[in-house]
C-alpha cells in the first residue's frame, strides 16, 4: 500500500530553518515525481517544490527559490525539504505528494498525498 508520512514541522522564528521529511512506502522513489505542497489558512494549496526522478526536472515556487531545497535519499526512500530563512508567510500545512507532473514552471496532478505537517513561522 502506497503511503507518504510527513514529519519535522513545528514552530520556528522568522529567519530560522526547518527540515521536513517524507517517509515513502509502497513504491520506490526512483520512478516517480515527488514533491511538496503547502496550504496556508484561507488560501489554496500550492506547489512548493517537486522533482521528477525520471528526467531530473525540478520545480520551485518563486516564493521559495533560494531558500528551500528538495532532496531525496533513495536508500531510505525518503524525501526532504530543507527550509531556510523562513518567513511568516511560509506558515502553512506542508504536504508530501507523489505520482504527478512536474516542469520548471509547475507541479500538479499528484495522485497520492500524505496527511501533512504544520509549519508555523512566528516570533
Amino acid at each position: 500500500q502506497l503511503q507518504l508520512v510527513e514529519s519535522g514541522g513545528g514552530l520556528v522564528q522568522p529567519g530560522g530553518s526547518l527540515r521536513l521529511s517524507c517517509a515513502v512506502s509502497g513504491f520506490k522513489l526512483d520512478y516517480y515525481v515527488i514533491g511538496w505542497f503547502r496550504q496556508a489558512p484561507g488560501k489554496e494549496r500550492e506547489g512548493v517544490s517537486c522533482f521528477d526522478n525520471i528526467d531530473g526536472s525540478i520545480y520551485y515556487a518563486d516564493s521559495v527559490k533560494g531558500r528551500f531545497t528538495i532532496s531525496k535519499d533513495y536508500a531510505t526512500n525518503t524525501v526532504y525539504l530543507q527550509m531556510n530563512s523562513l518567513k511568516p508567510e511560509d506558515t502553512a500545512v506542508y504536504y508530501c505528494a507523489a505520482d504527478g507532473v512536474v516542469s520548471t514552471s509547475a507541479c500538479y496532478g499528484m495522485g497520492h498525498w500524505g496527511k501533512g505537517t504544520l509549519v508555523t513561522v512566528s516570533s
